[in-house]
């Protein structure tokens, strides 16, 4: 990962470029991080915004999202079916 796209990981958006002085750069260093509990808080609130946002399926969104996933069930369960009978055709062929 380069410097840059771990820095953004990181939250160290205000990275100087490679060119400048390193005075900001050291200045960014001794810039103390908020104690565990603004951390917490500051959490918790941003959970709780993000949260706010989630819309509930309705019940006819949540019956087709029912039938969406057994049907996909359904055919995957077939194609390892499959896939199994012409392996084990296969092992038959090859092993006697």
């Amino acid at each position: 990962m380069s410097d840059s796209a771990s820095d953004a990981v990181n939250g160290d958006a205000t990275r100087t470029p490679q060119g400048s002085s390193g005075s900001a750069k050291a200045s960014n260093r001794t810039k103390k991080k908020p104690n565990i509990f603004t951390r917490t808080g500051r959490f918790v609130r941003q959970v709780i915004a993000e949260l706010k946002k989630v819309v509930t399926p309705t019940r006819k969104q949540y019956g087709r999202y029912v039938v969406t996933v057994i049907v996909f069930v359904i055919v995957v369960m077939a194609m390892v079916l499959v896939l199994d009978w012409i392996f084990k055709m296969g092992a038959d062929v090859i092993f006697g």
